[in-house]
């Protein structure tokens, strides 16, 4: 983390919820060299914060992502179709909990994100209840047989950072962002993609652009089409198809190899 983050003054998870509480937001994401980052950060107005958990900036992230046999919540992404749905369980490693998270995305860029607290990594019968009705309510094809097949594909780990910015004027509100470091994708098998020298940075606010996003932009940084799920995935299984996150994959993801498992050895009988 640079110093710049540890200079700002710290915020509370209560008063980050209170100023930009944003569960129907428009998300904007930048994948950029962790090197590119201090020249950002030196760009943010006064006032901003960081979200601060039992003295820890960067908190640990883990993220397990469900899908179909048929990765219907995947290619929903790939071909960018209109009602979209993406099922993960968010385990927050260092202030604790894990929940179960459903989003959906209509004909606008708009998302609607629901939880719900959950236990273990598999779906049990209240969660397979829980995305069906948030799956159907959005107009998702299927829902009910959708949800009943969803089974863990991908597991994401990184560190993030989140920004309270405070509000460009009187008819702006506060918006927030944060910075995803040591990203990490795990595939079932195993295989682990890591990403130590790029960062991903995420705006959310109302329709207006926020202040992150104009930091990022007098930097020459640019919105990016990237889906931690959709694009991990498709690094780690390159059949799959990739043109809607080409150009990141060619620039961020060129010469990121998998390591592979090693093969248990048996114990002598």
């Amino acid at each position: 983390m640079t110093a710049r983050l540890s200079d700002l003054r710290r915020v509370d998870l209560d008063e980050l919820n209170a100023q930009a509480e944003l569960q129907t937001r428009v998300d904007r994401k930048y994948i950029l060299p962790s090197g590119a980052l201090p020249p950002v950060l030196d760009e943010l107005p006064a006032g901003t914060a960081v979200l601060e958990i039992a003295d820890r900036r960067a908190l640990r992230y883990e993220s397990r992502y469900f899908d179909t046999p048929a990765l219907d919540s995947f290619h929903g992404a790939a071909h960018g179709r209109r009602r979209r749905f993406k099922v993960r369980a968010r385990t927050y490693v260092d202030s604790g909990g894990s929940f179960l998270e459903v989003k959906t995305r209509g004909g606008r860029s708009a998302t609607v994100k629901e939880r719900v607290p959950v236990l273990r990594d598999e779906l049990d019968e209240d969660g397979i209840a829980y995305a069906t009705e948030l799956l159907t309510d959005a107009g998702i094809p299927r829902a009910p047989w959708l949800a009943r097949h969803l089974d863990p594909v991908l597991v994401t780990r990184y560190r993030r950072v989140t920004l309270l910015l405070p509000a460009a004027g009187t008819t702006s509100d506060a918006s927030r962002g944060t910075i995803d470091l040591e990203l990490e994708w795990i595939d079932v098998d195993g295989r682990l993609l890591s990403l130590p020298g790029s960062v991903i940075v995420e705006t959310k606010s109302g329709q207006r652009a926020g202040a992150l996003d104009r930091a990022l932009w007098r930097q020459g940084h640019r919105p990016s089409t990237l889906s931690k799920y959709g694009t991990g995935l498709a690094a780690l299984r390159p059949h799959l198809p990739s043109n809607r996150w080409r150009r990141v994959l060619d620039r961020h993801f060129a010469g990121a190899e998998a390591s592979v498992p090693p093969t248990p050895t048996r114990s002598a009988a």
